[in-house]
């Protein structure tokens, strides 16, 4: 429960008006105390303060702004509370209290100001700790004997075998979406044959790889960003540099690796699930047999397509693993922002594959591609 200060008014018989404060005077319950008094506006002439079983500095501030507006004595006052008051006296100043409101133009400025100062030093940071992963890298690849082997293989257990089943669902339902949908447009033209095009060409192209993309952001990226964000928080990191252990090479390496490699293998079962899931809805909407669907897209989907998926594979993998490991080592200050920094992984990742994704696209179609 709150400490509580209460306040009473009152007038003796030669007319003196006097303010008596009793109980607890400290900043929990200065705020209380404060707006009472600005609501009743009592007019006195002396302020006892002798019923005060506590005063800190802000109470000592709120006695002292008290009787100075309203022109009264304080009376009453320890040894403590004189101290107090003569301190708070000497640091008074006539600023207001809420800062003057700026013109409309002059914060939208800054807010922009302030966004692209954020961004640059974002950039600056991300650019930093890439290069310390470059450098973690080359080090691991001049000598071999650092490379974490038992951390490399947990953590591709954890990135792509515990993964499959997640997966493989996902991916199975997307390719039953598409397959139920492409054919629904397709029959309006008679062409609902063309399902099996559509279904083939789209999840080794891009669904596949992409949707496990997010997958993985939201699965192993926010992992990577609470297990080394809490490591940060408890200092864990701190010793490992004092020992002599560099934690690129130790945590971040065998994460980004891991995620790199398994990517593009995910991405290609998550394909080929797709597609059988596009087959099965086939062969119960459509009379497609099951196993003719799977002769057919070896027939029309061109082999650029599997390339494709397999190319952004490790590039998507890079993007997840590393925002995951440079959001979980800014971690600073308390468990709120291990959470706070787990949710900008995924964020972030998945935006950024989106982008990269978008930027392939054009890239592939530009090469001829298609």
């Amino acid at each position: 429960m709150a400490p509580d200060c209460d306040f009473l008014l009152a007038t003796d018989a030669d007319g003196t008006s006097t303010l008596t404060l009793s109980g607890v005077l400290t900043i929990a319950s200065v705020g209380a105390l404060d707006h009472a008094m600005r609501r009743e506006q009592p007019q006195f002439a002396e302020l006892d303060i002798s019923g005060l079983e506590e005063l800190d500095t802000a109470g000592a501030w709120l006695v002292w702004r008290l009787a100075r507006d309203a022109g009264a004595q304080v009376v009453g006052a320890g040894e403590k509370a004189e101290r107090l008051m003569s301190a708070v006296k000497c640091c008074s100043g006539d600023a207001p209290i809420a800062p003057p409101r700026a013109a409309p133009m002059i914060r939208i400025v800054e807010t922009v100001g302030l966004v692209m100062i954020g961004l640059w030093q974002g950039s600056g940071a991300i650019l930093s700790f890439l290069g310390s992963l470059i450098c973690a890298l080359g080090n691991v690849i001049r000598h071999p004997s650092r490379i974490r082997w038992t951390a490399l293989v947990r953590q591709t257990e954890l990135v792509g075998v515990d993964a499959l089943a997640i997966v493989g669902l996902m991916s199975f339902l997307v390719g039953v979406v598409i397959a139920q949908q492409g054919a629904v447009q397709l029959q309006q033209f008679g062409a609902e044959i063309y399902t099996v095009n559509l279904t083939g060409r789209i999840s080794l192209r891009e669904l596949g790889v992409l949707m496990t993309a997010i997958m993985v952001a939201g699965r192993s990226g926010s992992a990577f960003a609470a297990q080394i964000g809490t490591m940060k928080l408890t200092e864990e990191i701190d010793a490992m540099r004092t020992i002599g252990v560099s934690p690129m090479e130790a945590l971040v390496l065998p994460r980004v690796m891991a995620a790199v490699v398994m990517m593009p293998l995910l991405g290609l079962y998550s394909a080929l699930i797709a597609i059988v899931g596009g087959a099965t809805i086939s062969a119960f909407t459509l009379d497609i047999p099951f196993f003719n669907f799977l002769a057919r897209v070896q027939e029309v989907v061109p082999l650029i397509d599997l390339w494709v998926g397999l190319i952004k594979g490790p590039v998507f993998g890079l993007i997840v693993a590393m925002t995951g490991c440079y959001q979980g080592m800014q971690v600073k200050g308390s468990s709120e922002e291990v959470g706070l920094r787990t949710t900008q992984a995924v964020v972030q990742a998945i935006f950024a594959v989106i982008v990269i994704d978008a930027f392939f696209a054009v890239f592939f179609s530009e090469v001829g591609w298609i």
